[in-house]
């Protein structure tokens, strides 16, 4: 029998492809949006692409059901994990209805209790609820583990000297981050050497060879490459840069300024600065000096990470 992977494009997808190896699975079948990130990602795996619903879409939703519904016809799942967003319930409902077992893992970006789609979840009878934190896990949510348990950072003897930059500031096409790149663009010198991710963002004074989005196999090269990494506070950003080694300057988007729907990414910079993962700063602070202390210090994986605790009982 095979599982089904189903998770939006972006942070949610770079989670569940990390955290798939410690599932403990068999055969499996991945349900993403179709972009770069995914076909690159996800080159080789079995993937069905499905029309992209972007945070609280009700119509996007409701067009992922209608395929859930024929795809689960079509063929019988043993398990349907997800860890968000909105297209999990697209999947959700009618697995649960023909009786497949679901596990919801909350994205490690909720540090301090379960999201929209978590909440929702959470009210329908027979979905698993699994939580990244310990500290909010109770009768209903039950830990598992942590994506990051997998990585640790280390000071190096010595920082490099700064002359290849990645900028990566997400690819969400609602939210924006204009406080961040401004700063960036007025920051930086000329003669660096930058990669700029810049998603929906718009400026006035754009910076030369601005992409909205770069593949994957592409942006990881540049990471590995790069002397210091400069990222929103997302999930997907800051693994593709531990991954590639890097302590990341790590910036929250904020709310009152229109650039998410709440103040996640804080407590995100929060729990990943305690862990020494990266070095988070508010857009306006940022400061050379900051770049400096990000290139001083490396990540590498964990030796003998615990596998993820997806019980199915």
């Amino acid at each position: 029998m095979t599982s089904l992977l189903v998770a939006s494009t972006g942070g949610h997808l770079a989670e569940l492809h990390d955290l798939a190896p410690r599932l403990g699975l068999g055969a499996r079948r991945w349900v993403t949006f179709d972009s770069p990130q995914s076909r690159s990602l996800l080159a080789g795996e079995d993937v069905v692409f499905v029309p992209p619903a972007t945070s609280r879409d009700v119509a996007g939703v409701l067009r992922d059901l209608r395929v859930a519904r024929r795809m689960l016809k079509a063929q019988r799942y043993d398990h349907i994990i997800s860890t968000g967003a909105s297209v999990a319930m697209a999947f959700f409902l009618p697995g649960v209805a023909a009786g497949i077992p679901c596990s919801y893992i909350e994205s490690a970006t909720r540090t301090q209790g379960p999201s929209l789609t978590g909440r929702l979840a959470a009210r329908v009878p027979g979905i698993r609820l699994f939580t990244q934190y310990p500290s909010w896990a109770d009768g209903q949510w039950q830990f598992g583990g942590s994506i990051f348990d997998a990585f640790e950072a280390e000071a190096l003897t010595d920082s490099p000297t700064i002359r290849k930059v990645v900028v990566t500031l997400g690819t969400h096409e609602r939210y924006t981050f204009p406080r961040l790149l401004n700063r960036l663009v007025a920051l930086l010198p000329a003669e660096w050497d930058v990669l700029w991710q810049v998603g929906a963002t718009v400026i006035d004074k754009m910076p030369a060879g601005a992409r909205r989005q770069v593949p994957i196999d592409e942006l990881r090269t540049r990471l590995a490459d790069a002397d210091v990494v400069i990222s929103h506070a997302g999930v997907g950003s800051a693994l593709a840069a531990m991954q590639a080694g890097k302590r990341a300057l790590y910036v929250p988007r904020r709310k009152a300024h229109g650039e998410h729907v709440d103040d996640h990414q804080v407590e995100m910079a929060r729990e990943l600065e305690s862990r020494k993962l990266v070095v988070a700063r508010e857009a306006e602070d940022v400061t050379l000096a900051d770049l400096h202390t990000a290139a001083g210090w490396s990540v590498r994986a964990t030796p003998g990470v615990t596998p993820f605790k997806l019980n199915r009982q």
